[in-house]
């Protein structure tokens, strides 16, 4: 069964979604990816247009989603503990967009402080870290 392809997954809604998070910037690399980073360091990639997304997830997440259909460990990421979502996955626009915002914090949150700070992370930070979403 074809599950319609949610825009996230498509080249123009990620980068406009991703370039909405703090500090944020954007890149276009390896097979023409678009790749979100922030402080330098990666957060989320959209594999292809439309394709999967690619993103950085808690240990806890990493081991429920990976059960999912659609879900997988993401390619040389995994061990980083990073999942690929397809369109197949049972997540929806808005899950995906806080699994996003999430991946966000999750990176930001190992950046030193003064890079945190540099950046206006901070309390940004410790907002989102409070409010992981359901795997």
């Amino acid at each position: 069964m074809t599950h319609p392809i949610p825009d996230i997954m498509r080249r123009a809604p990620f980068e406009a979604f991703v370039l909405g998070l703090p500090a944020t910037t954007l890149v276009r690399q390896w097979r023409d990816d678009s790749v979100a980073k922030v402080g330098g360091r990666i957060f989320a990639l959209l594999d292809k247009d439309p394709g999967e997304i690619w993103l950085k997830v808690s240990d806890m997440a990493y081991s429920v989603m990976t059960e999912l259909d659609g879900i997988r460990p993401a390619p040389y990421f995994a061990r980083a503990g990073w999942v690929a979502i397809s369109a197949e996955s049972p997540l929806t626009e808005e899950e995906l967009k806080a699994y996003l915002t999430r991946a966000h914090a999750l990176v930001a949150s190992r950046l030193s402080r003064k890079r945190q700070c540099e950046l206006g992370l901070e309390t940004i930070i410790a907002a989102q870290t409070l409010h992981e979403p359901e795997p």
